[in-house]
């Protein structure tokens, strides 16, 4: 057995949820110093020409028109992939896939994404490399689901249900949680931060996470509605948007020290500390982190498939409000912030859904899988 076994991290940026998730992993296997880890965007260097039209299209599923072409494409999967009408799904990055596996000889490879070619590969050549899927949201497609998948690590129980209706054996499964970034998991001196910041600790917050792409539209509106209908502060995280950052900032000026426009921000952890409530879209990650923290969210507008998913979940768990409109959103802000102990019971019920350390427990279970030569995954006589 090779004392640092080598692991390849197949992901894909379709959102960024699954490339963060594959990041995150390799930051623990390298402080762990038991491996060499590879990253691969499977797709992107594949078809470098493709993806990046695809990633818009995906990106298009936002918008009023692409929603139902998104759900169509979303449901319909499924559909063609169990009749296997569409063999060439499964073939997508194969070439590149068995390019890598000869090359750098990996020991173990992880799914961020659900890249079919690993387990065609399997079929194709019997390889025996263990294979390890993790799933990054709070709902299930069938799409992940292959028995050449050794073991799957996913958000809740009700996950490793579906998984385990779809045949896969339930020692197959391991509810782990989803990997996050370490800073919302460490412990914060909120005094300090509001210092930081210079903010004041008695004013509610509202924070509204704009998206890289302004995902949110009406974006002026939506905060000039808010900070007009309520007594508090928002704060604005636009990502690289810097069109939208500058509108804002215009907006600013009428709302001097209530609205706070931010760019690009390294450490949104604080933010999500010093905030009351988040306003944002359901990504799996975003949500993980809020319930990481304890942030109630109010969800807007998720498209058909795994964002509707995951808003279904958080909000019977009582851990989300899911805003249909702008009207929902206006109306659930002045809720919240004129009932404490509605926010207070979210705050407790969104922070139950968190396991923590989902990154460190996925890893060691991985290395101690490959390396317990009497374990069923080990198997790739290599070694």
């Amino acid at each position: 057995m090779k004392k640092r076994p080598k692991i390849l991290i197949l992901t894909a940026a379709y959102g960024n949820g699954h490339v963060q998730v594959a990041n995150v992993l390799k930051d623990q296997f390298i402080q762990c110093s038991e491996a060499d880890v590879i990253i691969s965007s499977i797709y992107a260097e594949s078809y470098p020409t493709l993806t990046p039209i695809s990633e818009n299209v995906y990106l298009k599923s936002y918008t009023p028109v692409g929603k139902p072409i998104y759900s169509l494409f979303y449901h319909g999967i499924a559909k063609v992939y169990d009749k296997r009408i569409a063999k060439w799904f499964v073939n997508l990055g194969r070439k590149r896939l068995a390019h890598l596996v000869e090359t750098e000889q990996p020991d173990i490879i992880i799914n961020t994404f659900p890249v079919l070619a690993v387990p065609e590969l399997r079929r194709r050549t019997g390889s025996s490399i263990p294979t390890f899927s993790i799933i990054t949201d709070y709902c299930l497609h069938k799409i992940w689901i292959s028995p050449e998948i050794d073991r799957y690590f996913v958000a809740t129980e009700s996950i490793k249900e579906s998984v385990c209706r779809l045949g896969i054996p339930p020692s197959n499964v391991k509810i782990s949680g989803i990997p996050i970034r370490p800073s919302f998991e460490q412990p914060a001196n909120s005094s300090e931060l509001f210092q930081k910041y210079g903010l004041n600790p008695h004013q509610k917050r509202i924070l509204l996470m704009a998206g890289a792409f302004g995902v949110l539209k009406s974006m002026d509106k939506i905060c000039e509605t808010l900070l007009i209908e309520n007594d508090c502060q928002l704060v604005v995280i636009c990502g690289k948007n810097d069109k939208l950052k500058a509108e804002l900032e215009t907006l600013a000026v009428r709302f001097p020290d209530r609205l706070l426009v931010l760019g690009y921000v390294d450490r949104v952890d604080e933010w999500f500390r010093l905030a009351s409530f988040l306003i944002t879209k359901p990504g799996g990650i975003t949500l993980t982190e809020a319930a990481a923290i304890g942030l109630p969210v109010i969800l807007y507008k998720p498209t058909p498939g795994q964002e509707k998913g995951n808003a279904v979940y958080f909000e019977r768990q009582n851990g989300a409000l899911v805003a249909r409109g702008l009207n929902d959103i206006y109306r659930f802000s002045s809720y919240l912030l004129e009932n404490d102990e509605v926010l207070d019971n979210m705050k407790r019920s969104i922070h139950s859904i968190h396991r923590k350390q989902a990154a460190q427990n996925i890893t060691e279970d991985i290395l101690e899988a490959v390396h317990n030569q009497h374990h069923p995954l080990y198997r790739n006589a290599s070694y």
